[in-house]
């Protein structure tokens, strides 16, 4: 099939001050199986106070959000340079913590969206939205019975040899590397990998990478590959390679050599994952599973990489220690992760498009939630509606607890500290949960 590429474009909401050191990350989903053309790129970010949209651009028109929604069910388009909420710290908080926000303007960080633009076919732009209907303080119990997965939501199992150190350019392509803390994905159908980038223009010698495929289900790492996998909850991978994509694409993963074999491209970094700065834990207290997905960033950026935990269950969810992560365009980035409704299996949430439910899970799941400890110790959680990618609403209760700053939650369809969100904030060597109920 021929697909006609869009771009979606995000115009930004956010309440922020201008002195704030603004951290992005850049959340582009690349056309699958097509060439990604080079294009000149430059990025923008609107802050604004209001609500957020999407727009959609084909051969550099607008087109109409409902007959895009239709093509791209369809399959007759393909998405491409669509941005995501990122994380923004904002300055350190007062020594004492302050008393819980009750307003969006009292929220202590946010999340903004950026759009790149270009003169390209590909291209995207920003506009000033319509308020899109509220859902504050609508309950979650207004929602109709969800559908049900078929399976539990089970965290796949691997994941062993976390200190080992990866031979680089032993161990052949068609091998998932799971000996070295790799969890394989089978449910993606890509051979375990959570997501593969061809890049057939690289070299070791490359400063920017110009063309970068994406692999679909059925094919697998082969030679001029980057191939990215999952690690176990609480742990996040530490491969990429310095080269960028040219028109600022995240890549990460091992790269899959001319001769078959798979390297490092972090050599710094010997081992496949590693911790973050820990202290942050999902606690389900629900009667079924929650799926929690991380995008799979630097990578094909889809929210793949899973972290479920089933009824009664805790399970760590990766706090990045931003000095030591992924930097985009010269920025420091944080975690995003995707919170699906209760009892959905892992191959109904972490997935970009779910059969099971379209509109409410993977790329479409209720709420969004944010983790990323700064240079001065500092870890700042936020959980924010999927807007305006999604309006579904989740099914459960949320509320962050332990040794925060101020009260955060999604209780019966409202929020505290704002009409879409909260944030808060925990300091060095303490400990967060994240409580689904």
């Amino acid at each position: 099939m021929k697909y006609s590429i869009l771009a979606a474009s995000l115009a930004a909401s956010a309440f922020a001050s201008p002195s704030h050191n603004h951290h992005h990350h850049h959340h582009a989903k690349k056309a699958a199986a097509a060439k990604v053309e080079k294009r000149d790129a430059s990025v923008v970010t609107t802050v604004v106070v209001g609500p957020t949209a999407t727009q959609y651009v084909l051969d550099g028109k607008p087109v109409d959000a409902a007959a895009a929604k239709d093509g791209l069910a369809k399959g007759e388009y393909v998405v491409v340079g669509e941005t995501q909420p990122t994380y923004v710290p904002p300055p350190p908080p007062p020594p004492a913590p302050p008393a819980p926000s009750s307003t969006a303007g009292d929220m202590k960080a946010q999340f903004i969206e950026e759009a790149v633009s270009s003169s390209a076919p590909a291209s995207t732009s920003t506009t000033a939205p319509p308020p899109p209907p509220t859902t504050s303080a609508q309950p979650t119990t207004s929602q109709a019975a969800p559908p049900k997965s078929s399976a539990p939501a089970q965290q796949p199992s691997g994941g062993t040899g976390l200190t080992a150190n990866f031979p680089s350019g032993k161990i052949p392509c068609s091998e998932f590397p799971s000996d070295y803390g790799a969890v394989a994905l089978d449910y993606l159908g890509t051979k375990g990998w959570s997501g593969i980038q061809y890049v057939p223009d690289y070299t070791l010698a490359s400063e920017v990478i110009n063309e970068i495929i994406t692999a679909v289900s059925g094919q697998g790492c082969k030679p001029n590959a980057m191939c990215s996998y999952a690690c176990p909850p609480g742990y996040q991978k530490t491969q990429w390679p310095s080269a960028q994509g040219s028109t600022l694409e995240s890549i990460g993963g091992l790269y899959c050599n001319a001769d078959g074999m798979l390297e490092l491209t972090r050599p710094s970094h010997p081992t496949l994952c590693q911790q973050g700065a820990g202290g942050v834990t999902v606690k389900n207290d629900l009667d079924d599973s929650v799926c929690t997905c991380r995008t799979d960033y630097p990578g094909i950026e889809s929210m793949v990489i899973p972290a479920c935990a089933t009824a009664g269950e805790s399970i760590p969810i990766t706090n990045p220690i931003e000095s030591d992560y992924y930097v985009w365009d010269n920025k420091q980035t944080s975690a995003q992760y995707y919170i699906n409704k209760k009892g959905y299996s892992v191959a109904d949430s972490c997935v970009w498009t779910s059969a099971l439910d379209k509109t409410g899970a993977g790329n479409w799941a209720p709420v969004n939630l944010g983790v990323g400890q700064t240079s001065d110790g500092t870890t700042w959680l936020s959980i924010f509606q999927n807007l305006p990618t999604s309006t579904a609403l989740l099914d459960f209760n949320i509320e962050i607890t332990g040794d925060v700053s101020s009260k955060c939650s999604y209780v019966n369809g409202v929020w505290t500290g704002g009409s879409n969100g909260c944030t808060t904030s925990m300091p060095k060597g303490g400990n967060a949960i994240v409580r689904y109920f």
